[in-house]
């Protein structure tokens, strides 16, 4: 059996080390084919950083680890991009004068990777300044992947001042995008929510927002055909150790880790907690320990209720799109933060 890669956001090690990979390529294909600028909320621990650096290395061409995948004879490896990937779970923030700072220094890290020299002072000067550098370094438009877009804000939910100061930090910064649309060939963000969306995208050409399309509903996470055809061997492994059933065994995998959909039709289980399961053999709540924000705890100690979450939730499109921090009811918080 392959290896479970637990914890690994790298495309190229699991595919050059034999590790398991569910094939999401087909959906990564769909997306670059038919947008310029795309948007994609989901939970901590559903194979969003996955994701990006599996792009990542589709614009790169680095075709020998696609073999056998759904896009490699659909894509052309001829065609080579430069890509900036930004990852701001890195830039952690305690008040806006460290995070301007770090933003600095994660655009200075990138251009050290491409031996060029900035000479603007600010984060959004010296973005700029990248972007037209690479594209004049290679000729070639530019790919940006923003991974955890919204952490800078994320880590500051119950520090309201500093979140707003933020918020208008990251408008500016990811306002160079729209600058300079004419050097960019392809922009993906990603991250736990649409926290104050419309003001921080205020400035950048509408993304597509994907989150919840009936078209890329299983992008993240695994549906059940995709549990049984990857992970069939290992729940055979689950059943004899449990002393149950194929079947029993798969209800129980239901039971405790399929609970999100996206679409209101197909669901999908949370891929940390399926293959920590599978490796322990163990059914227990393995995302709770690992993802469950403090300000999402302190928010259901001070509402001081929890009868919204004993009975299935329905909402719609609008209430689980319209955020902000102040006013919005913790179904939508629960929704985007928990599993």
């Amino acid at each position: 059996m392959k290896k479970l890669p637990i914890g690994q956001q790298s495309f190229s090690f699991i595919r050059e080390n034999d590790y398991l990979y569910v094939d999401k390529t087909k959906y990564i294909h769909d997306i670059i084919n038919e947008n310029k600028i795309v948007f994609l909320s989901r939970p901590r621990r559903f194979g969003k950083s996955l994701l990006v650096n599996t792009m990542e290395e589709l614009f790169k061409a680095n075709k020998k680890i696609f073999e056998g995948l759904y896009v490699y004879d659909k894509w052309d490896f001829r065609e080579k991009y430069p890509v900036i990937k930004l990852d701001l779970s890195k830039v952690k923030s305690v008040n806006p004068e460290i995070l301007e700072k770090r933003l600095t220094n994660l655009v200075l890290g990138i251009a050290d990777e491409f031996s060029l020299n900035l000479i603007n002072a600010d984060s959004q000067g010296m973005f700029d300044e990248l972007i037209i550098k690479i594209y004049n370094l290679f000729n070639k438009r530019v790919v940006v992947l923003v991974d955890e877009y919204d952490a800078p804000l994320n880590d500051n939910l119950e520090n309201l001042e500093v979140f707003h100061a933020n918020r208008r930090i990251l408008q500016d910064f990811y306002s160079i995008l729209k600058a300079n649309d004419d050097y960019l060939q392809f922009i993906f963000l990603t991250g736990v929510s649409k926290i104050g969306n419309v003001s921080i995208f205020s400035k950048l050409n509408n993304p597509r927002d994907i989150t919840l399309s009936n078209d890329f509903s299983t992008i993240c996470g695994y549906t059940y055909e995709e549990l049984e055809f990857y992970f069939h061997d290992y729940i055979d492994l689950i059943a004899k150790e449990k002393s149950i059933s194929y079947g029993e065994a798969i209800s129980k995998i239901n039971y405790w880790y399929d609970g999100y959909s996206w679409d209101g039709e197909n669901k999908v289980y949370n891929p940390f907690s399926t293959m920590s399961m599978l490796q322990d053999k163990k059914f227990k709540g393995y995302w709770f320990k690992t993802g469950t924000t403090t300000f999402l705890m302190n928010r259901l100690k001070n509402e001081n209720t929890l009868s919204p979450f004993i009975r299935p939730i329905h909402r719609d499109e609008r209430s689980l799109t319209s955020f902000e921090v102040e006013t919005t009811n913790m179904v939508h918080f629960y929704f985007k933060q928990g599993t």
